[in-house]
């Protein structure tokens, strides 16, 4: 498995999917960013998603040229440069902020005013059985202070209460009917954020605390891992073509040691051969016959 595993590392496409990581994330990071900064500054939308695209472009490049060139280049523009990246880091993460936020509250807004309706309708039942509850009690001490003979006048009282207990019970009724609709459409309307009040009934919060929390988490990953992932592709680019030198070297010096082998194994199979001296005159250095140069 670990054999596997290195194999895919050192092969020629592994390069080219951390490069598509890259590319994709990052591509993402900036649409999204430069979506909510248009958003922010919704007055020169153009102007802003020219400028916010150029900087993301920029930011990038910035980053593999300080991978490719760190030992190379002054120190001032090191640091300048770094914190720029981290700078533009920033504000992409601000704008991906930006878009989300936005997406969250154009998926809640009708939520929120169904919830507002909602709290108002429900204070306003409370107010009316409480309204209810002081005319009852109002009654009985009005009847109460009355004579036992006066069954008349207790009667004519509890008839002058009647009618507002009525119109109480009435508009309660309606106030109720109206609750119960009101329920039934914010759990139609809740499918968009379902999972966020799931979250915040189980952590005892409000929505917006849960989508806050998420939003961080993810702006705290997205862009940091697309300059990452840029940094790997370089890496990783810079490793292959070391790897391909590294190769082409080896195969040269290959040659020259099979070209060595062969001229070493020709000189020793060449055999000397020797010159019988005819007469007693001749030159023992031409009896032996020299190895070719």
């Amino acid at each position: 498995m670990k054999d596997n595993t290195l194999n895919f590392t050192r092969s020629k496409i592994f390069p080219y999917l951390v490069g598509l990581a890259a590319l994709l994330v990052a591509g993402s990071a900036a649409f999204y960013s430069v979506f909510g900064l248009s958003k922010l500054f919704s007055g020169a939308t153009l102007a802003v998603i020219i400028m916010a695209g150029s900087l993301e472009f920029a930011k990038l490049v910035s980053a593999s040229f300080l991978y490719r060139y760190w030992t190379k280049v002054n120190t001032w523009l090191k640091y300048y440069m770094t914190v720029g990246v981290v700078t533009l880091v920033i504000i992409t993460s601000a704008g991906i902020f930006g878009f989300l936020s936005n997406a969250y509250q154009g998926a809640t807004i009708e939520y929120e005013k169904q919830a507002a309706t909602l709290f108002h309708k429900e204070d306003r039942l409370i107010q009316l059985k409480e309204d209810k509850g002081y005319l009852k009690d109002e009654l009985e001490q009005s009847v109460s202070m009355l004579p036992d003979n006066y069954p008349t006048a207790k009667r004519q009282l509890r008839e002058e209460y009647n009618p507002k207990v009525l119109e109480i019970n009435t508009q309660m009724l309606e106030i109720k009917q109206e609750i119960g609709n009101l329920k039934v459409l914010m759990i139609e309307t809740g499918v968009d954020v379902g999972p966020a009040i799931y979250l915040a009934r189980i952590f005892g919060t409000d929505i917006d605390t849960v989508v806050k929390f998420f939003i961080f988490i993810l702006i705290f990953v997205f862009d940091p891992m697309a300059v990452a992932l840029v940094i790997s592709y370089n890496i990783a680019m810079v490793n292959r073509q070391l790897s391909q030198s590294e190769k082409l070297i080896g195969i040269s010096n290959q040659q020259r040691r099979k070209v060595y082998e062969e001229d070493k194994q020709k000189i020793l199979e060449h055999k000397p051969i020797s010159k019988s001296p005819k007469t007693p005159e001749d030159d023992p250095k031409s009896w032996v016959t020299p190895y070719p140069e």
